[in-house]
Formats: C-alpha cells, sequence, structure tokens
C-alpha cells in the first residue's frame, strides 16, 4: 500500500458464503443519494487499481459517490482459498453479492477491469437487478489466446525480489511493450500495488494457486465466446473501454459490443494495453461522466437509441 492511501477508505471485512473472509475498500459515505460503485480488479490485481478513481469519485464537489474496491478471493487482503477450485468466476460473482449485503448497496455500477468485467457479466445472468450501469475495462466476451497465454506464462510464477526497485524493473520487462509512455512513477506505483512484503523480500500480492485457474484451458483450441453472458448486461448503459495495445480485448470484439448492447459507449485508451490504468485523468474523468448518467436513471443515449431504431 502506498503512504497515505489508507486515510481516503474504511477497511471491510466480509465472510463469504463458504466463511472466507473478504476484504473490501469502502470510500465515502452510505447516505449519499447518487449512485454507488462496486470496482473489481483483474484476475491477480487488488482493490489499490481503483485508489485514484476512487478518491476522485468520491470526492467530487458536485456529486460525490460511494465506491466499493473488492478485493477477491486469494487476492490482497482477502484470504487465500484453501481450495483452488473455488477461484471460479461464478463462486467470485457469488462474493460480490456478499460483500453488497455486508455493506448495504442494493444496486451499483459497477467497474470491471479484465476478469472483474468477466465477474460482473456472471453476476447479471445471476442477478441482473443490482447491475444500474456497467464500465467494462479492456475485456469483452471474446478473450484473445495471445493475450491470454501471455498473462499464463507469469501468474503464479513471479520470484520473490529483494527490493521494490527490483520489482518494478521486473513490471517494465512483461508489459513495457504494452505501456511505452508510462513514466518511471507509474511503474513505481504499479510495483507497489503488485507486491506485498514478507519476511523473504517482495511477493505478488495474491495465491500463486490462481495460477490454476489458466491451467486448464487449451491454447490450442479455440477458446469459448461469452455472449449470451454479454447480453445480459443488455438492460442497463455501457461503457466499453479498450487500450490501444491490448492483446487481450481485439478492437473488432469491440465494435461488435456496439453493434449488439443497445446503449454502449466505447473508448480506446491509445498508447496503453492491458489494463489501461483507470485512475489517469482522462479516463477517470470519462468514467465519472458515465456514472453520472446512472444518477438519472441512465435514460438520455438508451432513449436516443430506441429512437433511432424505430
Amino acid at each position: 500500500m502506498q503512504s497515505g492511501e489508507s486515510a481516503a477508505f474504511r477497511s471491510v471485512f466480509i465472510s463469504a458464503a463458504d466463511g472466507l473472509r473478504l476484504h473490501a475498500r469502502d470510500y465515502g459515505e452510505r447516505f449519499w443519494q447518487t449512485t454507488p460503485v462496486i470496482c473489481l480488479p483483474g484476475l491477480a490485481r487488488t482493490s489499490a487499481d481503483f485508489h485514484e478513481l476512487a478518491v476522485r469519485l468520491s470526492t467530487d464537489p458536485q456529486a460525490p459517490r460511494r465506491v466499493v474496491a473488492c478485493d477477491m478471493r486469494g487476492r490482497g487482503r482477502s484470504e487465500y482459498d484453501p481450495k483452488p477450485a473455488n477461484y471460479d468466476v461464478a463462486i467470485e460473482a457469488a462474493d460480490i453479492l456478499s460483500v453488497m449485503a455486508a455493506v448495504g448497496v442494493v444496486k451499483a455500477g459497477f467497474i470491471g477491469a479484465s476478469r472483474g468485467g468477466l465477474q460482473i457479466m456472471a453476476l447479471a445472468a445471476m442477478r441482473p437487478t443490482v447491475i444500474a450501469g456497467t464500465v467494462l475495462v479492456d475485456i469483452g466476451p471474446v478473450i484473445e489466446g495471445k493475450g491470454l497465454a501471455r498473462i499464463k506464462g507469469y501468474v503464479g510464477k513471479l520470484p520473490t525480489v529483494p527490493n521494490l526497485s527490483e520489482a518494478t524493473a521486473m513490471l517494465k520487462r512483461l508489459a513495457g511493450a504494452q505501456f511505452p509512455a508510462w513514466s518511471d512513477a507509474q511503474w513505481n506505483r504499479m510495483a507497489e500495488r503488485s507486491f506485498r512484503r514478507s519476511s523473504s523480500g517482495l511477493l505478488p500480492d495474491y495465491d500463486p494457486e490462481l495460477a490454476s485457474t489458466l491451467g486448464a484451458i487449451d491454447l490450442e483450441a479455440p477458446l469459448p465466446t461469452l455472449w449470451l453472458f454479454f447480453e445480459a448486461l443488455a438492460h442497463a448503459p455501457l461503457l466499453a473501454i479498450r487500450g490501444g495495445n491490448s492483446d487481450i480485448l481485439s478492437a473488432a470484439t469491440l465494435a461488435e459490443m456496439a453493434r449488439r448492447h443497445p446503449d454502449c459507449e466505447t473508448l480506446t485508451i491509445e498508447g496503453e494495453g492491458h489494463v489501461p490504468d483507470v485512475g489517469a485523468p482522462l479516463l477517470s474523468g470519462r468514467i465519472a461522466a458515465f456514472l453520472q448518467r446512472l444518477d438519472s436513471g441512465g435514460a438520455s443515449l438508451h432513449a436516443k437509441n430506441q429512437a433511432t431504431r424505430r
């Protein structure tokens, strides 16, 4: 955790349905009338990835909103699961419902980065009424095999490193080609949010058994698509974001998402890959503007689309 971050949120601990202890960061106040937001990080990421965005949203002078950013089971401050088979998108979607019940959120806007977006699609199939709107960050119903192979190559396999400098250098080697314009400060911040301290050095901040979720995937065979799950999001506004250098979400899939969804905005962040930094000023501003639509029911663009189709 970066120094001083904890002053902006409350740490909340929740019991999942199977008793596993989950952690979430809770920014803002429960009584605010704006639509609250649930943030869901990528496969091997934590709630810390949303810190700048959550601070911006929860301190907006015109429309502050509550933000709950989750550490999914096996990541960050949530407990590691003794049964790795439970690192499953459907179980994680049920965990999200447990978090919502515990913090008193009935309906929310959802922001999902990478695997977090898959969890939102699963949640939409299970309980669509909890979703007021969705932001998908570099994820869609078609996952590119090249990117999945890259992720499979490092999750659960990174070594312990002695210091933050070496951790930063390792991340640059893994992802530097996708983020060529990132500053040293951005890479250092990413490293600080990717590792935890142990007696032997710095370790990735997740259960290495998460690698088992990728082990059964046959990259030689066509990957299944998730269009049926994506269609479960059709009842609420959608903002779909792609990194211009992404090897997970293709430009063609992004265009098809916009074609199939009745109320979809799209945004490509050039010069960034998987996944774009949601805390950057341009992207966080666009997300904030999208979420403001949810406060009025998200009706404006949907009405326009319906009128166009008549």
